[in-house]
């Protein structure tokens, strides 16, 4: 150290906060880690070193042994196998110890051995026939363990040979055996000899190829093959391969077989099942797997697999071609042979249905036109995917056709009648499903429910309603679940859904699709009369269960339904169960709707019967309010609540929108001057030129009488109702040729309307606004429309059961025709309908080429639908478009969609009952002198009383302007009836006058008359004098 010129000792001074013998420890523990770690790694690269060099000398030390027996091989037998004889394949020869020591399956020399080994083999074989002589001499028993050890050796490196140079012979794999120069075809047809069913190591043998995974090799073999060969083997000719796989395959470890279980992840069902279209390059296999029972025990170990939510299935060939869809169209295609079988039992049917319910989940959906939105989606957004997106699975088009095919009418009925079959559905009511009937029903609705959320549903829901025991034996089941209390416990033994679930949900996903289908095929006899396929008994236990599960379903205990349903492998039974939920509440609400609609028909039970008990006033005011629970539930099961309350949120919507546009009522800009004797014109040609906006705000009227002079009076409301009901009346009369009559006297569009009138269609288009503008304002009209016509309204679609409402003839003769006995081609139908319009006959097809094709047996149901289709939705098409065009200008869809077709006709005409005096004398007011108790009041109500319905509506009309009364009584009338007093005094000039009435008000002046007659004739006098406003 360097003196620095001061002799002074400085203290050192750590910043550090501690000492630096502290730090130093650190260090220094630090770099002994270090060091320690540097070390470690020197000895594991030494030790890997080692590793490496032993094993390099072991190979080259074996392949240098593999060569020098290879060469002793060559010396003794020749390169070409030209010295081996029948004695060289016994158990003291060397030839196969040198041959399954030395052979390496790549090395192509050793390639050319083998093949020539398996020619000779089959050639010592078929000349003296006996295999295990040729092996181990006369006596097997003393060198079975050498004998079955070479053999199996020689077994497998065939299969390997195969398989190591499958991509050079893919032209040969799938040859048939008769081609016997061929490499493949030996080789196989060797491991065929080796594995006969006779021999007594055959079990050894499949044992230990099975072992050695020898599934994954004929999989890569099939594969390979399957690419070169565009076409199946011809019918009769099976090849080499197919030959193996059909000897391999019953050894499933049953006696007599001894093999041993191996991993699911390399059996016969993962590895060869998977394979795209299968049993069309081996259609002798399929008949092997369906016919000797072996489809029963892989579906019960795919079955297992499910159970325990194990992913046994190799990797996807592609992404149109996933291992579980491959898997899925080829069990369904052999499932049909499978489950006729005679042995099938109940249980190998519930193996199934788990199994194809569990694959069906996986698959994306399949039913019509989803395809194309799912490719056009992914045209159009394909530059919006981010990475953290899924790609939407989308499958080849053959193996969709594959899977829709195998799931057919025969295969549904199959199904359910194994499943069903031991089950009774005439049960005792006071019992509950047993364990073998809740499985059955269980796989039963898991596998339905699936498919009808994956497949097209018009190909199987006429069978699964008309010729399976599905309906009857779902109802008793749930019948007795429901008496019994059944459904808690029933939810844990459901293995499809969590414990939690509600028992009923999965019968009833099921049971309301295939009811409601059945609903619209059946026939009004059929429902109400032979009681078929419910008796009506039944039905209003059904709408009690039905209405309980919705209202639980959608405001007790609702659930966010999934983002989407596309289940995988992956997916939990908790967005399983979110779905169902979702699905039940929209079947259920369906069913439910239409059971109402065949009650309004004929009623079989009290309307109240369909209403939910919890519905209170907060449910009203929140249904109200759009986005909330009881708004949605108004939209998709408004039957749910009682008719007066969606009423009164009509109405406070009506009033809300009126509001709105109110604000131009002070200052009308819309005044229509109309001539009484030209209305229909008048009322077009002014009411067509008005914006929406217009037709929503004020419209005042004044009439003109037949002399061209204005009546008498302001429009505060009265006149335009006046107004609203004479344009109704002659625009919808039939006599003008827009609507007809049906025999009930009720109105649908004239299907031959453009015969009449050239501008048709615009005129249907302001019919349709004017009757939403009658509703708008709130005013009754008396127009009877007919239930089909009202259901286009509602944008329905009209079924056979609504044809008695048009055509009762037609439909007596169709209905005829559905229960016909004989042969039906002999009546000479075709698919054609005969139009009749105003004397004029047209022939219209059905179907395309109808006129040629004749009516049968077999399609007289598809006939009979289409010409009921024909007449009640066809024919008035264009007319009934344009009339809802004008209607929903004014009234929303939602609005009318929480009514059903009868309730839709109150709201447009009210109750066709007699008029109710005793409401209006409640909800009256009185002035002028007059009050309740007063004797004129007293007799005027006697008088009114005494009048006939006919003169209470044309009252009613006189001093309200409407002849029909508040859809909700008089104490919703706006503003209440009020009675006047007329006159001043009683004297005999004021008495002689005639009662007057201001309809914008609702009021009556009343003179006060001394007598009943005198106020009956004067009463009568001023409602029938037809004078417009002239008395006001």
């Amino acid at each position: 150290m360097y003196f620095s010129g001061d002799p002074s000792t400085r203290k050192r001074v750590d910043l550090g906060g501690r000492s630096s013998k502290e730090r130093d420890r650190q260090k220094l523990l630090e770099q002994t880690r270090l060091e320690r770690n540097r070390r470690w790694f020197v000895r594991q690269q030494n030790s890997a070193a080692l590793k490496i060099q032993k094993c390099f000398r072991g190979r080259r030390a074996v392949k240098a042994a593999h060569s020098k027996v290879r060469e002793q091989f060559y010396g003794t037998y020749g390169k070409y196998c030209q010295n081996v004889d029948r004695h060289c394949f016994g158990s003291d020869s060397e030839f196969l110890r040198q041959l399954l020591f030395f052979f390496n399956a790549r090395n192509a020399g050793d390639f050319a051995i083998l093949v020539e080994t398996c020619r000779l083999l089959v050639q010592f074989v078929r000349d003296s026939g006996d295999t295990v002589s040729l092996f181990a001499g006369r006596d097997y028993s003393s060198d079975h363990a050498l004998v079955d050890y070479r053999v199996k050796q020689l077994a497998y490196a065939c299969v390997q040979a195969v398989h190591e140079n499958r991509d050079r012979l893919k032209e040969e794999l799938l040859m048939k055996p008769e081609e016997s120069s061929v490499s493949t075809t030996l080789l196989l047809e060797a491991v065929v000899l080796l594995i006969d069913p006779k021999l007594p190591w055959v079990c050894n043998i499949v044992g230990y190829l099975l072992q050695r995974k020898a599934f994954t090799l004929f999989r890569e073999i099939a594969l390979t093959g399957k690419e070169s060969t565009k076409t199946a083997t011809s019918i009769g000719n099976v090849s080499s391969l197919e030959r193996v796989l059909a000897l391999v395959i019953p050894h499933i470890g049953q006696m007599p077989c001894t093999c041993p279980n191996i991993d699911p992840q390399w059996s016969f069902s993962s590895q060869i099942l998977t394979i795209p279209f299968l049993w069309q390059f081996f259609p002798y296999l399929k008949e092997v797997f369906a016919i000797r029972g072996l489809s029963q025990h892989y579906i019960h170990q795919m079955a297992l697999c499910v159970q325990n939510c194990a992913n046994v299935l190799p990797n996807d060939i592609s992404t149109e071609y996933p291992g579980y869809a491959c898997l899925l169209g080829n069990i369904l295609e052999t499932a049909g042979v499978a489950l006729s079988q005679p042995n099938c039992s109940f249980e190998m049917a519930v193996d199934l249905a788990a199994v194809t319910t569990f694959l069906l989940e996986a698959l994306p959906s399949m039913k019509s036109s989803s395809r194309e939105s799912r490719e056009s989606s992914m045209l159009v957004d394909d530059d919006m995917i981010t990475g953290d997106e899924i790609t939407e699975i989308i499958l080849n088009r053959d193996l969709e056709q594959q899977i829709c095919n195998a799931i057919d009418p025969r295969f549904l009925l199959q199904l359910t009648n194994l499943l069903f079959g031991g089950i009774s559905h005439a049960g005792n009511s006071h019992d509950g499903p047993d364990d073998k009937e809740v499985a059955a029903v269980g796989a039963a609705c898991a596998f339905l429910h699936v498919t009808f959320n994956t497949l097209p549903l018009e190909r199987i829901m006429t069978v699964l309603a008309y010729r399976t025991e599905l309906v009857p034996v779902l109802w008793n089941f749930m019948k007795r679940c429901h008496e019994n209390q059944k459904w808690s416990s029933l939810s844990q033994q459901l293995s499809y859904l969590s414990g939690d679930a509600h028992g009923w949900l999965l019968p009833l996903a099921v049971f309301c699709p295939v009811y409601k289908h059945m609903l619209t095929i059946v026939d009004n006899e059929e429902f109400y009369e032979r009681e078929k396929p419910l008796s009506l008994k039944d039905i209003r236990c059904l709408i009690i269960i039905l209405r309980q599960a919705l209202w639980q379903l959608l405001w007790i205990n609702p659930t966010t339904p999934p983002m989407k349903y596309a289940t995988n492998t992956s997916s939990n039974k908790r967005q399983t169960e979110q779905f169902i939920q979702e699905r039940v509440s929209i079947v259920a609400s369906e069913l439910l709707s239409q059971l109402q609609d065949w009650n309004n028909r004929r009623q079989f039970t009290s309307p109240s019967d369909f209403q939910a008990d919890g519905v209170n006033e907060f449910f009203i005011s929140q249904a109200v309010t759009e986005n909330t629970r009881a708004n949605d539930i108004l939209k998709q099961a408004p039957f749910l609540v009682p008719f007066t309350s969606r009423v009164k949120i009509f109405t406070s919507q009506l009033t809300a929108v009126r509001q709105r546009h109110g604000s131009n009522s002070v200052f009308t800009r819309n005044r229509f001057r109309i001539r009484r004797d030209h209305i229909l014109e008048d009322a077009y040609n002014q009411m067509s030129a008005l914006s929406e906006d217009d037709l929503r705000g004020v419209i005042r009227v004044t009439f003109v009488n037949e002399f061209g002079v204005e009546e008498a009076g302001i429009d505060g409301g009265g006149i335009f109702k006046d107004f609203m009901e004479n344009i109704t009346r002659a625009a919808f009369d039939v006599q003008y040729g827009l609507f007809k009559e049906t025999t009930d006297h009720l109105l649908y569009p004239n299907p031959g309307s453009g015969m009449t009138h050239e501008q048709h269609l615009q005129f249907f288009h302001f019919l349709g606004t004017l009757l939403a503008k009658a509703m708008f304002e709130g005013i009754l009209v008396d127009i009877p429309f007919a239930t089909f016509f009202l259901s286009k309204l509602k944008q329905k679609y009209n079924y056979l059961n609504d044809l008695p409402s048009l055509d009762p003839e037609l439909y007596r003769h169709l209905i005829f025709l559905k229960h016909y006995e004989g042969d039906i081609s002999e009546l000479e139908l075709y698919f054609v309908i005969v139009n009749n319009e105003y004397g004029e006959q047209t022939e219209e097809e059905l179907l395309p080429d109808g006129k040629n094709l004749r009516v049968t047996n077999e399609n007289v149901i598809t006939f009979i639908h289409l010409v009921a289709n024909h007449r009640l939705n066809f024919q008035i098409r264009q007319q009934s478009s344009h009339f809802l065009r004008g209607f929903q200008l004014l009234i929303q869809k939602d609005w009318i969609d929480m009514f059903n077709e009868h309730e839709l006709q109150l709201l447009i005409s009210g109750s066709l009952d007699s008029l109710d005096v005793d409401d209006i004398r409640l909800n009256t007011n009185y002035a002028g002198g007059y009050h309740k108790e007063h004797y004129v009041i007293e007799m005027f109500w006697e008088v009114l009383k005494s009048f006939s319905l006919e003169n209470q509506k044309k009252f009613l009309k006189f001093v309200t302007g409407c002849s029909r009364g508040p859809l909700l009584g008089f104490r919703y009338l706006e503003p209440l009836f009020c009675i006047q007093r007329a006159a001043g005094n009683a004297s005999e000039e004021a008495l002689d006058r005639l009662p007057t009435s201001a309809t914008c008000m609702n009021l009556l002046k009343l003179p006060p008359y001394r007598s009943k007659e005198q106020m009956e004739t004067k009463l009568l006098y001023a409602i029938n004098a037809d004078a417009g406003f002239d008395l006001s």
